[in-house]
């Protein structure tokens, strides 16, 4: 049965919490043992992210092998970009697999010491932090028999929050209200920065100050009130989203509290 492809745009999370699966037993086939076909990606909700496989390490192969992705539960192969000689990439008409052919001549050896990108689909109702089950890879000869295998790990990630409150480059009284919108659900923590630490909020030589946390509601909308004062003049605000083991960041804003 085909996946349901969804690939409308959203923000993309300016930091995610790429969640690590653990690699399966190594191929028979592989020739390092503890080695075999790997990738993982993070991938937002309805976007699509490029996995990379690569680790075989066994025999030379020749013309008519191939390695073939198949797409965990929920998403779909859309495109196989690789362009270099010899290797023929093609996605299946229901997007649940794709592969590489090598064409080449016999005897080199055109599976190792490169990896090989697929493009997956995440379908726009995916729940940030899961991670999607079932995706696998394979390598078979000319004859078709499996030479290595492997599998990916590829986590739905989470979009970043928007900081629209308070306005940028106005003065502000000590204490105003942050909002914005996030993923349903998130946990919002918002930072203040002296624009003397350079960097994103919370990287700087200063750890950003926390000044105050909400929850996104149904709708995605969230607020909150600094709970003590900012300090006078010139700073930044960001605010960082956390839900289901990954998070995401906001752009910062200018404020100044009491003069522009």
């Amino acid at each position: 049965m085909s996946r349901s492809r969804n690939t409308a745009a959203l923000g993309i999370a300016a930091t995610a919490l790429a969640a690590l699966g653990v690699i399966a037993p190594a191929s028979a086939h592989a020739a390092a043992p503890g080695r075999e076909l790997w990738g993982d990606v993070t991938v937002l909700p309805g976007r699509e992210g490029i996995v990379e496989i690569a680790g075989y390490e066994g025999d030379a192969l020749g013309a008519g092998s191939r390695l073939t992705l198949t797409a965990p539960e929920g998403a779909e192969v859309t495109r196989t970009p690789l362009r270099a000689r010899d290797y023929r990439g093609r996605v299946d008409a229901d997007g649940d697999s794709a592969s590489y052919t090598w064409s080449g001549p016999a005897g080199g050896r055109p599976w190792r010491g490169r990896s090989f990108p697929f493009v997956l689909a995440v379908p726009a109702d995916a729940v940030p932090g899961t991670r999607l089950a079932g995706c696998a890879v394979r390598l078979t000869d000319a004859r078709g028999t499996r030479r290595d295998r492997g599998t990916c790990a590829v986590t739905v990630g989470l979009p970043e929050p928007t900081l629209t409150r308070p306005a940028s480059g106005v003065a502000l009284a000590a204490r105003p209200v942050t909002g914005g919108t996030a993923y349903p659900g998130a946990q919002i923590t918002v930072r203040y920065e002296d624009t003397k630490d350079e960097g994103v909020t919370g990287q700087g030589p200063e750890l950003g100050a926390e000044v105050c946390t909400a929850t996104a509601d149904r709708d995605g909308r969230w607020a909150c009130v600094p709970s003590t004062a900012l300090p006078s003049g010139p700073g930044r605000l960001q605010a960082t989203a956390t839900f289901n083991g990954v998070a995401a960041v906001s752009e910062q804003i200018y404020v100044a509290v009491g003069r522009v």
